[in-house]
């Protein structure tokens, strides 16, 4: 039980009996891409925790160089721990662009990379360019993914460097089953993940 005074600048005190659990965010697993064709994170393989443990789980994508130009980063998901993957997917995909000599700067609705009941991958990035120094870096939220009642939402924000331009990417979406969601699996649209790292942490 807690006692909150207020006045009209906001809390003047507070008052409580017991404990309040802050949150925290637990890591997981970390997987290492070397010319990977996918990146798979499976409940109870390899130390991976992907079920009713946590209520939301965290995604976090770094340096992510694809082996093949132009290639995209996307997902997909399994309820039969990846004996499996692609869930009906439906997503929605908008994107921030800055050029590097400000000859662009625009916020753009793409209508291509939706998905509607989609059980192909579902683009969390454009095109990312095979430079030495291109790559994607971003996170992927997933709610409640072992609920047996709710379909399972999911939010995701991506930057990418790609013909000397700053591309961000905001995806926002919901795997449609109503069973658990037990494995995740990150590739590419073409080729290989040649380089980069995706850690999964728990979110209490």
């Amino acid at each position: 039980m807690s006692i909150v005074t207020l006045n009209d600048r906001g809390v003047r005190s507070v008052t409580t009996f017991g404990s309040v659990n802050a949150g925290s965010m637990v890591f997981i697993k970390k997987l290492t891409a070397s010319s990977s064709g996918t990146l798979d994170f499976v409940n109870g393989t390899s130390d991976v925790v992907l079920d009713s443990t946590y209520k939301e789980y965290l995604f976090t994508f770094n340096n992510i160089h694809p082996g093949t130009s132009n290639a995209d980063l996307g997902i997909l998901a399994s309820t039969d721990t990846g004996s499996n993957y692609g869930v009906a997917t439906t997503s929605t995909f908008f994107e921030a662009k800055h050029a590097e000599d400000d000859s662009q700067a625009e916020l753009t609705y793409i209508t291509a990379f939706d998905a509607a009941q989609s059980t192909s991958l579902i683009k969390l990035t454009g095109s990312i360019a095979d430079d030495n120094d291109s790559n994607a870096g971003g996170y992927l939220r997933l709610f409640n993914p072992s609920s047996t009642t709710f379909v399972k939402h999911f939010i995701s924000s991506a930057n990418r460097m790609f013909n000397s331009r700053s591309l961000n990417t905001f995806v926002s979406g919901y795997i449609n089953t109503t069973s658990a969601v037990d494995a995740i699996q990150f590739k590419m649209d073409s080729g290989n993940i040649d380089a980069g790292d995706i850690c999964l942490y728990g979110i209490l």
